[in-house]
């Protein structure tokens, strides 16, 4: 009963689903960044340069393309869920929301 409640709480209020969405993806940000690597492989997919990701982290269709980019690739997506502690499900449904796709419905 308290998992359906939690549940029905998330839908019931978006803007907080959202505002967790941009969490996690400011998290993967900093998970890409922290590695030269996955950021060079970043940067070159985004077009952005390394002096443009702070302003560009304030902006919600960016962090959306941020965990677009984690969501697609299943070692990255895997290693960040890891790193997290979480399901790597939560990242998809991250995404959904920054999106504003509704909820996926167990």
């Amino acid at each position: 009963m308290e998992t359906r409640q939690r549940r029905g709480a998330r839908r019931a209020d978006p803007g907080a689903r959202r505002a967790a969405a941009a969490e996690l993806a400011i998290a993967a940000l900093g998970f890409i960044v922290g590695d030269g690597e996955r950021l060079g492989a970043f940067l070159a997919l985004t077009g952005i340069g390394p002096e443009s990701l702070r302003a560009a982290a304030r902006e919600p269709n960016f962090l959306l393309g941020v965990l677009d980019h984690v969501a697609g690739d299943e070692a990255l997506l895997i290693a960040f869920a890891q790193e997290q502690g979480i399901d790597p499900a939560q990242v998809v449904q991250a995404r959904d929301a920054l999106a504003g796709e509704p909820p996926e419905v167990p």
